[in-house]
């Protein structure tokens, strides 16, 4: 194995990795439009029923309910980010890793 293959071998994996980050930003910015636009629009449903006097809503309950949700997201991505961290750090990790977080930056703007 010459240094030709080891620079090419590292080249592809940037390069990989920052097309593979702009898609996975892009794609995450537009997964969180849509579920927000869903989410919002759900609870404007509510708000128009117990405006119309059709349900009563307990929104500190609602609110609860929703925080804990947020909560156990979080903890479930810091829980697998650590097994995801060791992994990406392996075999050229860390070319990896920087391009593909500077590739899903841009992609999570453009998105």
């Amino acid at each position: 194995m010459s240094i030709a293959d080891n620079f090419g071998s590292i080249g592809a994996t940037i390069g990989g990795g920052f097309f593979a980050g702009i898609l996975l930003g892009y794609a995450l910015k537009k997964v969180i439009k849509m579920l927000a636009i869903v989410v919002g629009l759900f609870l404007a449903g509510l708000a128009y029923l117990q405006y119309q006097q059709i349900a009563s809503i307990n929104w500190n309950k609602l609110e609860g309910t929703i925080i804990a949700i947020a909560n156990a997201a979080t903890s479930t991505i810091n829980n697998n980010s650590n097994v995801a961290r060791l992994a990406m750090i392996s075999n050229l990790g860390i070319p990896l890793t920087s391009s593909m977080s500077i590739g899903f930056t841009i992609g999570f703007m453009k998105g």
